[in-house]
């Protein structure tokens, strides 16, 4: 299955509630804030890479508050 990891950068103090939003987001299968240099890492599966592609582009990268998204493909094998 086809599968991505996305790091997030957000506007400050909107941790809980983008965090929520998130989750919602049918094909987001784990999401997690972390410490360092990002936010949030959120991995990302479907049945085909063209359907990962839409959920991070129309879905993950148009939630408000979002800064920026660095998105790693899996490789398969």
């Amino acid at each position: 299955m086809p599968k991505a990891y996305v790091l997030i950068n957000t506007e400050p103090d909107v941790e809980e509630e983008f965090l929520e939003e998130l989750k919602k987001i049918k094909g987001v299968v784990e999401a997690t804030s972390v410490y360092g240099i990002y936010d949030f890492i959120v991995k990302v599966e479907a049945s085909s890479l063209e359907e990962v592609k839409e959920i991070i582009t129309s879905k993950i990268r148009k939630l408000k508050d979002l800064r920026s998204s660095v998105t790693l493909i899996a490789a398969e094998g």
